[in-house]
């Protein structure tokens, strides 16, 4: 039998224009368009990284310009009967990262001049923001058009200093400047469109601008970005059937598979489940389940965040709060939360209109192994290659079952490698078992209450629920009769699986587990 031949699918490419000619598969968007332009004036989005916020502004670009021919046999095609053709001011900041207020400065003229030298005009103004008002005015005066303005990663200087105190204002302030003319030009611009990352506020970015609409978390939106399971179904079945065929499964079975690593995420309630199209796309190219996210870059302003605000790994778990506390702007953060929701760690997983509730979680595999491993190196230095053929030994004991062999792995392994400071202590142990255990895939609570006291660490599998006591420079013997003496299992007993008893004993010399008892 002749097999299909398949439109390449859109890895690595963010333009509309691109994608379209060169036959791509393209998840057709382009009814969110009349909705967008009719909701409001000026719209913001944010949704994180590799979730198609560049190629949904290239879309709105060929739309506003009224590239017809660019949409045929898509939605729009079917609605839109003028198209009106706009000017249009497409900004990036996506190449802004790691600047001095210097260099941003120059950045901003830089694309302005790009955008100056596509309407044939020139400026030498050496303020960006007096140089964006003069470009939108002249591009006005020269079309007798009102022109369409989007900024795309708005962000995307401010994300690696948010956690830094010195350089967060002043690159701030370049930013804020820059956007200022977008409220005075007003009599000017027909639609104005940003995304981003993060939510910084009106008051400290877009100064003035109080009709910014923000989207982000409007039911209507919910699909604009990413891909829901119903688009996999219904446009990508035989790129499924493939995957499917290359490892050994069902098309049922790779779906469910591609949904544990890469769906999962909630921007607003009610929501379809959407993947990230970034590793959902490449899942599909390479017919393969791979961490295609954090292989593309783990963000550094997010690690120290982390640190900021002292973030144990065993804290990232479900956490039910009011959409102030996670969708609060960037800058007035009291708490991590913001960050991780905006940035894609976390997701809506559930929501209680009720009490306004809304549940917070881990949204997929793929996050929160990649957490998981970019968190490891604060409880031991890490040699990559070596840790991550020891983890996968690991896992393979643990499938079996194989407590002692798997904690005999971890022992050899601590001894061969440098360790972080201040590691004198039991509860720095305690996570560093937390995030192993994350990274093989169980699930794992610490510090779970008992009416006698509380379990250092529970794991659970398959099969079994594993009760853990640590001790530091003592012995897994004194471990385990503190498990015995306040019975801790009777805590568990309607679990409905065996219940395993864990001591072990850390040495602090050593770095490294000294002895262990397991008792079923």
């Amino acid at each position: 039998m002749e097999s299909k031949e398949l439109k390449r699918l859109p890895v690595g490419i963010q333009t509309f224009e691109k994608l379209i000619e060169q036959n791509c598969l393209y998840v057709d968007k382009t009814a969110f368009i009349p909705k967008m332009t009719a909701y409001s004036k000026y719209i913001f989005l944010n949704r994180p990284r590799r979730f198609g916020k560049s190629l949904l502004a290239s879309t709105l670009q060929s739309y506003f310009e009224g590239r017809k021919e660019l949409f045929k046999g898509l939605y729009i095609d079917s609605v839109e009967k003028e198209w009106k053709e706009y000017p249009v001011l497409h900004f990036s900041m996506a190449s802004s990262k790691h600047m001095e207020k210097e260099q941003l400065v120059n950045y901003l003229l830089f694309i302005l001049d790009e955008n100056e030298r596509r309407f044939g005009l020139s400026s030498d103004y050496p303020d960006p923001n007096v140089r964006l008002y003069n470009l939108i005015t002249r591009v006005y005066q020269k079309t007798g058009k009102k022109v369409v303005v989007l900024i795309d990663e708005y962000d995307t200087p401010l994300l690696d200093v948010v956690h830094e105190g010195e350089k967060l204002p002043a690159l701030r302030q370049v930013m804020r400047n820059f956007y200022s003319p977008l409220k005075d030009c007003d009599p000017y611009l027909h639609f104005v469109f940003l995304t981003g990352i993060t939510k910084f506020s009106q008051l400290s970015i877009f100064s003035g601008l109080n009709n910014l609409t923000n989207i982000s978390m409007d039911p209507q939106f919910a699909a604009l970005c990413g891909i829901s399971v119903e688009e996999v179904e219904e446009q990508m079945a035989d790129y499924l059937e493939d995957l499917a065929t290359a490892q050994d499964m069902s098309p049922t079975e790779a779906l469910k598979a591609l949904k544990r690593q890469y769906d999962g995420y909630h921007f607003t309630w009610p929501s379809p489940d959407m993947f990230n199209p970034f590793s959902l796309l490449n899942a599909l190219q390479d017919r393969r389940l791979k961490s295609y996210w954090f292989e593309s870059g783990t963000p550094t302003f997010l690690i120290e965040m982390l640190r900021k605000f002292n973030v144990a790994p065993s804290m990232l778990k479900p956490t039910k709060t009011m959409a102030s506390a996670f969708d609060a702007p960037t800058e007035s953060m009291t708490s991590v939360m913001p960050l991780l929701y905006q940035s894609g760690y976390y997701t809506i997983k559930e929501y209680n209109r009720m009490g306004d509730l809304y549940m917070l979680d881990i949204p997929n595999n793929e996050i929160r192994i990649g957490l998981m491993e970019s968190l490891l190196p604060n409880y031991v230095q890490v040699d990559t290659y070596k840790g991550t053929a020891t983890i996968a030994e690991m896992y393979l004991a643990l499938l079996e079952e194989n407590l002692d062999e798997m904690l005999r792995l971890l022992q050899a392994y601590l001894l061969t490698i440098p360790q972080c400071d201040n590691t004198n202590y039991e509860g720095h142990y305690q996570q560093l078992l937390y995030v192993i255990f994350s990274l093989l895939g169980r699930y794992v609570d610490v510090e779970v209450r008992t009416a006698t006291g509380r379990v250092d660490m529970v794991m659970r599998t398959a099969q079994k629920l594993y009760l853990f006591e640590l001790k530091l420079n003592r012995s897994a013997e004194a471990a385990m009769k503190q498990i015995d003496l306040k019975n801790y299992p009777a805590r568990f007993a309607l679990c409905q699986l065996p219940v395993v008893k864990v001591g072990i004993n850390f040495d602090a010399e050593q770095h490294t587990i000294t002895d262990w008892q397991i008792e079923a």
